[in-house]
């Protein structure tokens, strides 16, 4: 049995077909600080790489995936909520 952390992982994605996506880890909420500033739109992150991809406003592709912007800078991440449900220090 593993033992939930209280580290986010390296990477993580929204997208369920993606090979990075957590139901899991999803469900305890992800804070990302990007370049100093929080945001709320991340589709997806790699904070050794140091990107973020944020959706294009409403723009799909031919596959009716949302379009992604990939951008470049410091990213940090959290966990809003803890394993058991309860809210984190860093989420106040």
């Amino acid at each position: 049995m593993t033992t939930p952390t209280d580290t986010p992982p390296d990477r993580l994605s929204t997208n369920p077909s993606s090979p990075h996506f957590d139901q899991d880890l999803l469900g305890r909420g992800i804070g990302i600080r990007f370049k100093g500033n929080e945001r709320h739109d991340v589709e997806e992150y790699c904070i050794s790489e140091g990107w973020i991809r944020v959706a294009l406003g409403k723009k799909v592709d031919r596959h009716g995936n949302p379009l992604t912007l990939k951008l470049s800078g410091e990213v940090e991440a959290w966990f809003e909520r803890g394993a058991g449900g309860e809210d984190t220090p860093e989420a106040e």
